[in-house]
């Protein structure tokens, strides 16, 4: 997963749920030294009687945000979904730097 265009990671899930796989997987693909360098991580670990809805809310760089229900996705479509976004901003930056 191309992590590096992405400005802020909101998750929320319930760790004892079918989601909760995605969600982690998603967030543990964030490294370290990206989220010294600004990236914002908010996770909200939800309880089973909570009324608030799984989600994963990624906000890229140029100010896009994206939205996911972590339940009907796996990680590898949730990876893919994210990276076409990413691909496009790396496109980008390739252009403007030459």
């Amino acid at each position: 997963m191309i992590t590096k265009y992405f400005s802020k990671v909101v998750v929320k899930f319930n760790p004892f749920s079918k989601e909760a796989k995605t969600a982690r997987l998603l967030l543990s693909s964030i490294p370290p030294a990206q989220r010294q360098l600004g990236t914002q991580i908010q996770n909200e670990v939800l309880s089973s009687a909570s009324n608030k809805t799984p989600i994963i809310k990624v906000t890229f760089k140029d100010k896009k945000t994206m939205e996911v229900d972590p339940t009907k996705y796996t990680f590898q479509e949730l990876s893919n979904y994210f990276d076409a976004h990413s691909r496009q901003l790396s496109l980008k930056e390739t252009i403007e730097s030459s």
